[in-house]
This record gives structure tokens, sequence and C-alpha cells, in this order.
């Protein structure tokens, strides 16, 4: 359909520094990302300029650099670690003579490599075509093209034209299937906000290990490998918490700096299971030497997709690669855990990491003594099914006095139950004059 070179697996890549961008795109993080497309960069052309050339983004001189060297290497792509404008990457096309594809195509590539449900490979495909839709270009050489005046009128809507509503008809037709899919996800979050599950959902920086330790806290066997963007498809799992009960663990697709817009939108279904989130787990690779700007862009994302209000547990991951380091909780000065040190390979600190979500999630864990008198046996075997009941002792009276800890939510339903408000309950300590 369009008149382009195809795609090979030898790249050339090319990586300029702007003076006048003070954050500019990081090199070592695209080798990695042409790396999980499985191409292989054969050579790298990097120099510097004060702000791009408009028609080719770089200049004469290094154009012809990056000529030499895909003759030099018998390359059949070139990757440019920035974003370009749709006719800058036609005129490189046009001088270059081979594919070119700037950051946000070689990632649209891994996350078409990635996508393994039905709603990921949606996802996939709306964001590559609204991406395609501003790059067409000439294709069907058969077709008359559309002129003015008598006697010189096309057959009709020209190829590009065509090309242009073939793609509106079917964004429009992904943008619906992904609407039932998101209705269908607000129907299982409303399932859970009824039944108060809550939902601990793991974000961070592509390749921070977020899957692998997703597998060591569910025992699940989810995709995981050493490669950017190895989770697209959401994945949750029921977990069971010592106070807590049943939580939903999510593993989410991982952030990357610079993120292109089109793709946060395309994903937003999926984003979802993080801004509904009880708890987020974020998930840092403590042994990275850009760990605190990955940090940054991540709450980057999580504002804009309005996520920055969901309490945050970071959680510093691959201890094992650093020298004699024992997995440990900061806390701050209220004593809340706000990091835990863990290995997600080795198991190490995942004690540690499980005892900090229940105090995180157990910030309304009631522990009291229930007075009870010999009519409250309903009242006394509901507390028994759940059980909430530590310890119990008689009084002389005949009155129990029964030792409960459980969530705030629990000790309602069971209220609720019962049918009884708080009101009716007697506790011991404060006044056991009450009508239960």
């Amino acid at each position: 359909m369009f008149e382009r070179p195809d795609v090979g697996e030898r790249a050339i890549l090319v990586h300029i520094e702007f003076s006048s961008q003070a954050d500019g795109e990081d090199l070592g993080e695209f080798v990695d990302l042409v790396g999980s497309a499985g191409v292989e960069a054969v050579a790298t052309v990097t120099g510097s300029r004060n702000q791009p050339s408009p028609r080719l983004f770089v200049g004469e001189g290094k154009l012809e650099e990056i000529r030499q060297a895909i003759q030099l290497y018998e390359t059949d792509v070139v990757l440019f670690n920035h974003a370009l404008s749709p006719s800058q990457e036609r005129n490189l096309e046009r001088e270059l003579k081979c594919r070119v594809l700037d950051r946000t195509g070689v990632i649209l590539d891994i996350f078409a490599q990635r996508a393994r449900t039905h709603e990921g490979k949606l996802q996939v495909e709306l964001a590559q075509l609204e991406h395609l839709s501003t790059r067409l270009v000439r294709g069907w050489t058969h077709l008359e093209r559309q002129k003015g005046g008598i006697g010189l009128r096309g057959p009709g809507e020209t190829q590009l034209e065509t090309d242009r509503r073939l793609l509106r008809e079917r964004i429009k037709s992904i943008h619906r299937r992904l609407e039932k899919v998101r209705k269908q996800r607000d129907q299982g979050r409303r399932a859970r906000h009824r039944a108060d599950i809550p939902t601990v959902s793991l974000v961070g920086y592509t390749n921070a290990g977020k899957s692998t330790l997703f597998n060591q806290m569910t025992e699940s066997t989810v995709y995981a490998a050493n490669q950017l963007f190895a989770t697209l498809d959401p994945t949750l799992r029921r977990l069971e918490l010592p106070d807590i009960g049943a939580v939903v663990i999510a593993d989410t697709v991982g952030f990357i700096r610079h993120l292109p817009h089109k793709l946060v939108e395309a994903f937003r279904a999926t984003l979802e299971e993080t801004t509904d989130a009880t708890l987020l787990l974020h998930v840092i690779d403590c042994r990275d030497e850009r760990r605190d700007d990955n940090i940054d862009q991540v709450e980057e994302v999580l504002l804009e997709i309005g996520a920055d209000e969901v309490p945050v547990l970071q959680v510093f991951n691959k201890i094992d690669l650093l020298d004699d380091f024992r997995p440990r909780v900061e806390r701050n000065e209220q004593g809340v855990p706000m990091r835990v040190w863990v290995s997600a390979v080795t198991g190490d600190g995942m004690t540690e990491l499980s005892d900090a979500i229940v105090e995180r999630l157990a910030e309304r864990v009631l522990h009291q003594f229930v007075v009870l008198g010999p009519a409250d046996g309903k009242f006394r075997s509901l507390l028994h099914q759940a059980g909430s009941v530590l310890s119990e002792r008689h009084r002389d009276n005949g009155d129990t006095v029964m030792e409960v800890r459980l969530q705030e939510r629990d000790w309602l339903q069971l209220l609720r139950r019962a049918g009884l408000s708080e009101s009716d309950v007697r506790l011991e300590g404060a006044g056991d004059d009450g009508a239960l």
C-alpha cells in the first residue's frame, strides 16, 4: 500500500545532541530499545547541532556521513533516536534510499512484537495507525490523480484520500472495540470495589523487573525477560495477605522517558488499572545509573494519566547485583514504610515487602476488645467465621470479651449482617453500658 523500502535487521543508529534542548534522549537506552526490537545496530552516527534542520533534521555533512555508513555496512534501515516530523522522515528516505524510522516508530515496532492479547493487539494497531495517518505517501501508481478543469478530472477521490478514509474508518472501528473492552474492565473494577478488594498495581520504568517481581509474589509464570517492554498486556492475580485478606495484584506496561503521547492514549484502558489502584508498587532498578531520572519519568507519566494521588510504595529491585546488600525497609518520620529493597530473582526481601504492603493497606485495621452479652451469639459467630478473633475471655456476669483484629470495611460488613450499628457495640475501656 505504501511505496517504502522494507525494513531489515541491520541498522545505523543516529543520535544528535542539541544545545537548545535541555532534556535530550539517552543513547544507551536507545541501543537497548533497538536490541529489544530484534535489530542489529552495526554503527552509530553521533553529532551535535544548535537545533534540528527543518528539512532533513541533520545537516548536509552528517547526511553524507550516514549515507557512507549505509554503503559501508550494507544496512537496510536508519533509526533516529529522536522524533521526526513526517516530512523529515520522507525527505531522509528519499535522500538515503532506505527505510528511516524515528524513536516512536521503534517503540511501536516493539509493541507490535510483544502484544499477545486481543486488547493489546488492538491498542498497538490503534497507536500504529494514528502514527501512520500523518505519514501517508504515494503508493498506488496505477490510479489516476484527480485534476481540476474540464477534461482533466480523475476517477473520483485520489489514492491518498482513499488511504486516509480507510485509516479513519479503521481507527473508528478500533476505538469502538476498545470502548467495549474498557466497559468490561470497568465492570470488573466495580465488582472489586463492591467487594472492597484492594488493588495493588506494579508500575515502573521498563525493564525494572516488574514481571519477575509479579511472578515471585503470586507464584505465576508471566513472561519476563531482560528487555524493554517485555510486558504489554496487564495481568491480574488474586493474592491472600494476612490481616487484609484477598487483594488483586496487577502487572502493567513499563514506562519510558518521552513516552509518545499517542501510546499513552492508546493504552489508557490498560493504564486505568493504575489510576484506580489502592496502592502502587513503584518498582525501581536500584543499580541503574539513571535511577533518579527514571523515577522522575515514571512520576511524570503517573501525573499525565491522573494516578499521582494514589499512595506509592517504592520497591528498589535487583539488590542481588549490589555487593553485600541486605533487604531492608525504609520508613518516614511517622513510621510508615516508604521503600523496600528486594531481589525479585532470588526472593530476598519478599517477606519484608509483603509486610510493608500489609502495613500500607492496613492503615484502617481495627484492633479492639468487644463486649458481648449472652444474647449476642449471632454476632459472636460472625466474628469467628471472619477469622478475626485473637482471644476471648468470660466475665463473671456472663459477658464475653473478644479481642478482634480486622479491616474497618470487614467490621462494617459484619455489623450490617448482624443488623447492628456502630453505636450498638460495647467496647471494653470505652464504657460497657452499650445496648448490645
